[in-house]
């Protein structure tokens, strides 16, 4: 049975958004300036980064609570990026997060914009704030490019891609494989290096020919065969794209996607995606074809 988002006949026409943020809180900024009719409260585990700031200047709420004590142990037990995704710890820091956005909401947040957060959300949060929570991802998620960072891009030039996009999608017990809500426009690669502004420009250039001799790799094989100047190349390239992606990808199709949903336009069903009662497909509303 397909279900609404969000329903603004029962809810009224204000969200309730809570944005995470980590760090420069560029991707909440994007969006509150694009959707200022709404009431947010912008929560971060890194006390006093950027996206505090930003979140202060537009007199938004905000919450601070580090994840730090919560970690610390079992980052001890298990190593650094290796602590599972639904241990004990993590558990109890989401559903503290959950009680201190609720309490300062005074009721549960109608949307949840994972906006630059560094934390792996866990089952139990996913479970209780089901198609309330998106992210975006700086790659075609239904390509399989996974990844932090200027991985995406990495796997999207070794498969012979000649663009990338930014995916919007529901976030689910996966890692960035939840239903798909928006896709941007392609970036074209080459078009990203040429307007970067810096001087190895027309060295990327050169060295995305260079990179393109591993063709056909996975990610994996490519940085087991690869000496250390073409992974230093490849990391150059992926993040200058990345970084134009954002711009040109995350920032037009977050704020939209929000947008949607406030309209109460988008239902799911499964892991079906609806806007305005059309099925669509797997790779959800493209900014470039409307669908």
């Amino acid at each position: 049975m397909k279900q609404s988002v969000y329903n603004p006949a029962q809810s009224g026409l204000r969200l309730k958004i809570a944005c995470f943020v980590s760090g420069s809180g560029t991707n909440y900024h994007q969006i509150a300036l694009k959707n200022p009719d709404h009431d947010y409260v912008v929560f971060t585990n890194r006390p006093g980064c950027r996206g505090v700031e930003i979140a202060r200047q537009n007199r938004h709420e905000v919450i601070e609570f580090s994840h730090v004590p919560y970690l610390r142990d079992v980052r001890r037990q298990f190593g650094p990026g290796k602590v599972p995704r639904n241990c004990p710890e993590r558990e109890a820091y989401d559903r503290e997060v959950s009680r201190l956005i609720e309490e300062r909401l005074q009721q549960p947040p109608d949307l949840i914009c994972l906006a630059g957060y560094d934390l792996l959300t866990t089952d139990w949060l996913v479970d209780r704030y089901w198609m309330k929570i998106l992210n975006v991802h700086p790659g075609d998620t239904t390509k399989g490019y996974a990844g932090l960072g200027w991985i995406a891009t990495a796997k999207a030039i070794l498969a012979g891609d000649e663009a990338v996009r930014s995916t919007l999608f529901f976030v689910d017990k996966s890692m960035d494989e939840g239903p798909v809500l928006v896709q941007s426009r392609p970036l074209e690669i080459a078009t990203a290096l040429t307007a970067a502004k810096a001087e190895e420009t027309k060295g990327l250039l050169a060295g995305l020919e260079k990179i393109k001799a591993f063709s056909g790799m996975t990610f994996t094989e490519f940085m087991e065969k690869a000496g250390d100047e073409d992974r230093a190349l490849m990391k150059m390239i992926g993040e200058t794209v990345q970084g134009a992606l954002k711009v040109a990808g995350d920032w037009e199709i977050y704020p939209f996607g929000v947008g949607l949903i406030a309209t109460g336009a988008v239902a799911v069903e499964g892991r079906e995606v609806y806007i305005h009662d059309r099925k669509m497909p797997a790779y959800g509303y493209r900014m470039d074809n409307e669908g």
